[in-house]
């Protein structure tokens, strides 16, 4: 049987949206409990706690003496949202995406680890390596 019909392209279409789908599920999914949290720490002033674990607080952030803060919470919020929209250029392969995938990486490793959100971690080096295994202007 030989190449498929679409001359092979197939299998490098799904790097670009595998991608995309990890930048995705990061943003959205901790993007959105820190919308709760950013609420709830206004209302508050304490970290919202989830199933008994304190979310966005509590961790090395704290043990290094940057308390929670709403300034602190809003950043994380604009790097979820940074990373969703990243997701999207990715999804829409447009130039611009792989530069800033890697770009907003560290910041989302600070937020990761200050956080202690491990997760994060798994889906940024997944998104990373699928960012690098692309070649820079593939279209397809």
């Amino acid at each position: 049987m030989g190449r498929a019909r679409d001359g092979g392209r197939r299998g490098r279409d799904v790097t670009p949206k595998a991608a995309a789908c990890c930048a995705w599920l990061a943003g959205v999914g901790f993007g959105a409990p820190c919308v709760y949290a950013l609420v709830h720490f206004g209302r508050h002033g304490e970290v919202w706690t989830f199933l008994g674990f304190p979310t966005y607080g509590g961790g090395p952030f704290e043990r290094i003496g940057l308390r929670t803060s709403l300034p602190l919470l809003g950043g994380f919020l604009a790097v979820c949202a940074a990373e969703t929209c990243t997701g999207w250029l990715l999804w829409r392969r447009r130039p611009v995406a792989r530069p800033l995938a890697l770009a907003i990486l560290p910041a989302e490793v600070a937020f990761w680890a200050g956080f202690a959100l491990p997760l994060g971690f798994v889906l940024g080096a997944a998104r990373t390596a699928l960012v690098l295994m692309g070649r820079p202007g593939r279209t397809g």
